[in-house]
């Protein structure tokens, strides 16, 4: 494999993880709304806030280094389709 296919093949796959952290992004409010136990609730809206923080803006920074668009791809395994 070339060092570009080893490229496209590492953009690929950072383009699915992106797609999945938006994919929860979306669904943590939804699912703490949505959730009947407290502790749960606010287990929720703590993985809300620390994502929004870490993992987004990680990967933003990575897709910047790279000179990539983390948008084209949609996380199926997220219930994402395409």
């Amino acid at each position: 494999m070339t060092n570009d296919s080893f490229k496209k093949l590492y953009v690929d796959e950072l383009k699915d993880l992106y797609s999945a952290e938006s994919q929860l992004l979306k669904a943590l409010p939804k699912m703490a709304a949505a959730a009947s136990a407290t502790e749960l609730r606010q287990g929720f809206r703590k993985a809300l806030k620390t994502d929004r923080r870490s993992r987004s803006k990680r990967l933003d920074k990575i897709f910047e280094a790279l000179g990539e668009s983390p948008k084209g791809k949609k996380c199926v395994g997220m219930g994402g389709s395409g």
